[in-house]
């Protein structure tokens, strides 16, 4: 070679420098929906070895890739084109950033030179998502992508984990660049728990006469679960958990009290409003959990624990705070003695006291029963993922969980639309694990195209599909709180929900007697392959418990049998 003779750098394509950067991130699939803004990233991906979901609506895509967060800890990948792909994410994205999931949402754009023009399909979805999303780009260099998508996954998975967006302009996509590699830098950590406030929460809990400990969906987020549970084995300290706090202690270990709020066990709402000490571990003071906030756990000293400063003191004031990663942060509280015994039995009184029932008569199908009855049978490895209503609820109540990762629900959005394609993102996040949709008839319309997704793709899931032909919480509150005044909740027009899976090609069928249930549950755990089984209930059948809003959590409704009404 002569010597004079310069290397002309290799130009790619910014849609070639944008695989192979989530290439080198780890990624290996993708859920999305194409359109003509990304259209030249789809035509990267061929051949790429990533694999793409075609989802059926980008919604689907979204949450699909939140439950994949979920379950693997790493970021979500989603991608749709400008415009309407765009806005159809943002229910997703903001799902993920309400319960802190990792998650990276390319969106497809306009060319530069058409931008603010009001260019077919074009929207400021920069603007539109900048209040659901832990940070977002504009690309606007090839060469800047490698850089952008690195530091993408570092801002998704770290710290508390949250969904970041990255929008590229197709003249960005299209266009030829070189493209420049370098290592990630690395974010800056979670300071080490200050000694003193470790010291000072090893004394509350010392002193305190009647400790408990709320756990949090944080403490699963930063895979403190063993640190978790050793601390209580440590420290014997009775623990109520949120709804995203399901699993973190096992439903049937003697300290745990139960989920509290407003459709929370009676036994952790009387707990918490009798504490002395409340230890807060990796959660906000939701109001579904706290209910009036200014009467939770009135006689309570606050210990909070939490990686985001934000949570901190923002609805209640924190007598002792420790921003740290939590795992640390257990390991080195260390109270003098174990929890006070007398107030360990109380707590395990309450738990006997309002333990759930399961006697009480009916003519059909009684929810709650049948999701016990599921969890008593469900396989080791069994993951549930939930839509948004009284489904919910029961499934929060009456499922035994031993770990968070078995139990994914929209908590701090509450998206209808959820369970069917977190489960999709869930399965393939874990092959190897069963997972069941648990759904009802109102939230299973909302993204049923998913069922042509799971054909598609030979997806197993199961469905357990609850129809009670209404909207059935909105239906409750209208009964109890708008005198029965029943605005827009029935769905006696429901279609043939096992006919509607067939017809997409998922073996289903249905029931209506509780007879039927035992043999029915046994199908579904035991088909091959995706299958839906679509249950008759009571159209009036209520969740209970229930905290009135603006009420205090001990100030629970419980129906006319205290246990069904």
């Amino acid at each position: 070679m002569n010597p004079s003779t310069k290397l002309v750098p290799e130009l790619r394509s910014g849609s070639q420098v944008l695989i192979e950067a989530l290439q080198r991130n780890g990624v290996k699939q993708i859920f999305g929906y194409p359109g003509g803004t990304i259209m030249p990233v789809y035509d990267a991906l061929v051949g790429s070895g990533l694999k793409h979901y075609l989802c059926r609506h980008e919604q689907g895509a979204a949450l699909a890739a939140d439950a994949y967060g979920r379950v693997t800890r790493k970021a979500g990948v989603c991608m749709a084109t400008s415009g309407p792909g765009a806005t159809n994410l943002v229910t997703g994205i903001a799902n993920a950033f309400m319960d802190s999931v990792p998650m990276v949402v390319i969106t497809g754009q306009v060319p530069s030179a058409l931008q603010g023009t009001d260019a077919f399909q074009e929207v400021d979805i920069f603007g539109i998502t900048m209040p659901v999303v832990k940070h977002s780009y504009i690309v606007r260099n090839v060469a800047d992508i490698p850089g952008i998508i690195n530091e993408a996954f570092q801002l998704a998975e770290n710290g508390r984990p949250g969904p970041v967006l990255i929008d590229l302009p197709k003249d960005i996509s299209m266009g030829a660049g070189e493209a420049v590699y370098s290592a990630p830098v690395p974010l800056p950590v979670a300071p080490d728990p200050d000694p003193d406030a470790l010291q000072a929460a090893s004394d509350m809990l010392s002193k305190a006469r009647r400790p408990l400990v709320i756990a949090g969906g944080g403490i699963a987020i930063s895979n403190s679960v063993e640190a978790f549970r050793a601390f209580i084995d440590r420290t014997g300290l009775p623990v109520t958990s949120t709804l995203k706090g399901l699993g973190i202690m096992p439903t049937d270990h003697p300290g745990y009290v139960g989920m509290l709020g407003m459709h929370g066990n009676g036994a952790a709402n009387h707990a918490v409003q009798n504490c002395d000490l409340l230890m807060v571990v990796g959660a906000r003071f939701d109001d579904r959990a706290t209910g009036h906030l200014s009467q939770f756990a009135q006689s309570a000293r606050i210990i909070h624990l939490d990686i985001d400063p934000a949570e901190i003191s923002k609805l209640r004031k924190a007598d002792v705070a420790v921003v740290s990663e939590l795992k640390p942060a257990l390991e080195q509280i260390r109270p003098e003695h174990k929890a006070n015994s007398t107030w360990s039995a109380q707590c395990l009184n309450w738990k006997k006291e309002f333990a759930w029932r399961y006697d009480a008569p009916a003519k059909g199908i009684y929810a709650p029963r049948l999701l016990r009855d599921l969890s008593r049978a469900k396989p080791q490895g069994l993951t549930i993922t939930c839509d948004v209503g009284q489904h919910q609820m029961w499934v929060a109540q009456h499922c035994s969980f031993n770990d968070p990762l078995e139990h994914l629900s929209s908590g701090g959005l509450g998206t209808m639309g959820y369970g069917l394609p977190a489960a999709i993102g869930a399965k393939i996040a874990k092959p190897e694990n069963m997972v069941i949709c648990v759904s009802g008839d109102g939230s299973i319309m909302m993204n049923i195209q998913e069922l042509a997704t799971i054909k598609r793709y030979g997806i197993d899931v199961k469905i357990l599909l609850f129809d009670n032909s209404a909207l059935g919480l909105v239906r409750q509150w209208q009964e109890i709180f708008f005198d029965g005044n029943y605005s827009e909740v029935h769905l006696a027009d429901n279609p043939d929900f096992a006919g509607v899976a067939r017809a997409f090609g998922i073996q289903a069928r249905t029931i209506s007697e509780t007879g039927e249930v035992d043999e029915a549950l046994e199908w579904l755990l035991q088909s091959e392959g995706a299958a839906m089984l679509h249950v008759s209930i009571d159209s009036m059948e209520n969740v209970w418990p229930l905290v009135p809003p603006g009420k205090p959590n001990h100030k629970m409704m419980s129906g006319i049998t205290g246990e069904r009404r």
